[in-house]
């Protein structure tokens, strides 16, 4: 879809529009774009200063020819992502998130009307891709210039957007806020990416849902659904056969293990079909509980924190299901 958008191959259907022009045939280079790639693509024969100026020096549009101006315009802009006092460096005496800076400055220094961003963090270990998830925001709110950024990473794609597209075999299946493709995903599909529900299939029956041999309790007035779905936060772990209050739908389940994720805690229970139930514990708001494997345990929520999908896979409507989250 880059590739598309930045007019590296040609659509075979449709039209590409940028703020209402068709630029579907346009060349490339006069699209007025960025793009910033996975493997930084950096000359290595070039100094940081020199990879960054390459495009105000080359372009063939009104290219600079002023080195005062050039020197000037690429040191405010390695001020910027944070790499001032290393234009003399070659590429190859710079770390990883380093190159990252230097392919975004390259890219923003000819000032683009989109900068296009193909994973620019996949390259980087975890500890630096949290890093530049925060300065990405930083720089991007002080350019004022639109972010187009394309991620597998569906926490990356949540603290990043400010509008977030879901792609699916080549379609957009969400379009919408990240609070509002994480709260309420509008298919399934959605919901599996986003890689924080428990997702059950089953059937309506009698006024509740049948996942197996167990009957849960669904939000008042829902209609037929398929698929039901909870967060991995939203769910309490209680003694066997304790007693749940009113509006908590609630199964049994099995322990199987915990992993330890830093500031949260997952603990995996099997259901009693052998379907896996994660259940999310934030250590900021509960200390740290010990189970054993094999132990028996009652896990309950909150039936309005449940999402019901129909056979389709797309959402039931919060209205159809009286208050349902």
């Amino acid at each position: 879809m880059l590739r598309l958008i930045a007019g590296l191959e040609a659509p075979e259907t449709g039209r590409i529009f940028l703020n209402g022009e068709d630029i579907t045939t346009r060349p490339t280079h006069l699209r007025g774009l960025g793009f910033v790639q996975q493997n930084y693509a950096l000359f290595p024969h070039m100094t940081v200063g020199d990879n960054v100026a390459f495009g105000l020096r080359n372009r063939i549009v009104d290219p600079v020819t002023d080195e005062t101006v050039v020197a000037r315009r690429v040191g405010e802009m390695l001020e910027l992502v944070g790499l001032q006092g290393l234009e003399g460096r070659m590429v190859g005496q710079i770390s990883g998130g380093q190159k990252q800076r230097v392919s975004l400055a390259r890219t923003l220094i000819t000032e683009p009307k989109v900068c296009l961003l193909d994973e620019p963090l996949g390259a980087l270990d975890a500890n630096l891709r949290e890093r530049m998830t925060i300065e990405l925001r930083k720089i991007r709110e002080a350019l004022g210039v639109t972010f187009f950024h394309v991620t597998g990473n569906e926490s990356e794609a949540l603290a990043m957007g400010d509008r977030m597209i879901v792609l699916d075999e080549g379609r957009a299946i969400q379009v919408d806020s990240p609070d509002a493709v994480f709260h309420a995903p509008a298919t399934v599909r959605v919901a599996k990416f986003i890689n924080s529900y428990n997702i059950l299939g089953g059937r309506t029956e009698g006024g509740a849902f049948r996942h197996g041999d167990q009957r849960l309790q669904m939000p008042a007035g829902a209609g037929e659904a398929a698929y039901y779905a909870l967060r991995f936060d939203a769910t309490e772990i209680e003694p066997a056969g304790a007693s749940v209050a009113p509006g908590r739908a609630s199964m049994p389940a099995t322990f199987i293990a915990s992993e330890f994720m830093g500031s949260r805690v997952v603990h995996f229970f099997k259901c009693s079909d052998g379907a896996l139930f994660e259940v999310e514990r934030h250590l900021s708001r509960s200390d740290p509980v010990e189970y054993r494997g094999g132990e028996q345990r009652l896990l309950s929520w909150d039936v309005n924190a449940v999402l019901l999908f129909d056979a389709s896979g797309r959402r039931i409507a919060a209205a159809q299901t009286k208050g349902a989250a």
